[in-house]
């Protein structure tokens, strides 16, 4: 490794269910009733937080009630999280692996979907900012177009190029972004279990379900 991108939720910290949770409130207030799987997988899944307010609105197209319940939805599930204080950590071996990172001199940082405020409440909670400078953290500001692009911010954030780094993702959307962005080197961290959906990717050259497993 000269240099790695983490992705955060889902593969550095396990976090799924919270998110559901904080959806089933926002759907329960906006129209009575908690999503099912099928809208799970198949209308909300790798969708920013207003087109699927905007869903769960009927399709109505309201910027004001957007932004209102995308930063809501927020709110709730870093509520979710600390109230689970059993499983408010970072992935096993995570600490170690940044350790390890550090005193190799490996520069390493985070491009992750999440808003500033979530970002944020993990670099607090997490203190993140024992291994990495939170300035660098790359987040959803509204001004990236995708994960490619977010990818091609943490790449000039290390002052590297893409194709020297190595991405560690948990999702089929950040597997493909990291492709499409040249990068050679992939973990997948499977906590969703997508490995036999992406054998034919050449770039990922791991499969692991912890940091512990992680070669350096």
């Amino acid at each position: 490794m000269k240099g790695v991108i983490f992705d955060f939720n889902g593969t550095l910290f396990l976090d799924n269910d919270k998110h559901v949770l904080a959806w089933n409130r926002i759907s329960q207030e906006l129209r009575n009733t908690d999503i099912t799987e099928e809208e799970l997988h198949e209308k909300m899944n790798g969708r920013p937080n207003k087109l699927i307010i905007r869903y769960l609105n009927g399709g109505v197209e309201d910027s004001a009630l957007e932004d209102k319940y995308s930063l809501l939805k927020e709110e709730y599930y870093r509520e979710f999280c600390q109230a689970d204080t059993e499983n408010f950590h970072l992935i096993k071996g995570a600490e170690e692996l940044f350790d390890d990172l550090t005193a190799q001199g490996v520069p390493f940082t985070i491009a992750s979907a999440s808003i500033k405020p979530n970002i944020d409440f993990f670099v607090k909670n997490f203190h993140l900012d024992r291994w990495m400078d939170p300035d660098s953290i790359v987040y959803d500001d509204g001004t990236y177009e995708n994960k490619v692009a977010m990818f091609g911010k943490a790449a000039e954030n290390l002052g590297m190029p893409l194709e020297e780094l190595t991405v560690i993702e948990d999702s089929l959307a950040g597997i493909d972004s990291s492709v499409r962005a040249g990068i050679r080197d992939i973990r997948l961290l499977d906590s969703g279990h997508i490995q036999n959906q992406v054998q034919d990717v050449a770039q990922i050259t791991q499969v692991v379900q912890d940091m512990t497993e992680i070669k350096r």
